[in-house]
């Protein structure tokens, strides 16, 4: 799997970026797009987003990546996106209790707001501040189990598995759009046949009465 930047693309993917504040959404997103960390904390005003094309199974993807702030004064403005995402990825500080017990909170979110059978993803972020964990991987990965999400825990500042992560869910959507084309094409043949059946029918009919 390899970048491959080009205006042109065979998929273009909406994915979303949410959890509490702080819990390093925006850094993720620096890290996988740009490849580049910062210490400077900052809140996002909104909501953010960048462009990052991959090629992944013989396919040209264009990943529009949305960030998402946490803070509550937002939440009016940050839900409209949840609309037409194709990809939700929620994050949670393993420093940090709070942001993992909001884990369900931004679930509901998810099936208030966007499509039912989104793909969703959870990430424990921070991973290389193991000497000031409040969540352990276990608890992280019991959780995912529960709720039914893949489960990664990635560093924005070592880079760990931070290319994984996003690669993991563009590759499930990829999957789930080629499957949905697949269903698409099977309808239209079984409709195809139909029609076709019944033309045959009614042109038998009409000679019939001709004779």
């Amino acid at each position: 799997m390899q970048n491959k930047e080009s205006t042109e693309y065979d998929h273009l993917f909406k994915l979303l970026l949410i959890g509490t504040s702080g819990v390093g959404k925006s850094c993720m997103l620096m890290r996988y797009v740009d490849n580049n960390f910062t210490n400077n904390f900052y809140n996002t005003i909104g909501v953010d987003f960048k462009i990052k094309s991959i090629f992944l199974e013989n396919k040209n993807i264009k990943l529009q990546i949305w960030d998402t702030a946490g803070q509550d004064r937002f939440r009016t403005i940050t839900c409209s996106y949840y609309r037409g995402a194709h990809g939700i990825i929620i994050v949670y500080d393993i420093t940090d209790r709070e942001s993992f017990d909001s884990v369900k909170m931004w679930m509901s979110e998810i099936d208030k707001y966007a499509q039912e059978d989104v793909i969703r993803m959870l990430v424990g972020n921070k991973c290389d501040m193991d000497d000031k964990r409040a969540v352990s991987y276990e608890e992280g990965e019991a959780l995912a189990k529960q709720l039914k999400l893949q489960f990664i825990e990635t560093s924005a500042k070592l880079s760990t598995n931070i290319e994984q992560s996003f690669l993991t869910i563009a590759k499930n959507v990829l999957e789930k759009s080629q499957n949905s084309i697949k269903a698409e094409s099977g309808q239209n043949m079984k409709i195809g046949q139909i029609t076709s059946t019944q033309v045959i029918g009614n042109t038998n009919k009409k000679s019939s009465q001709c004779c």
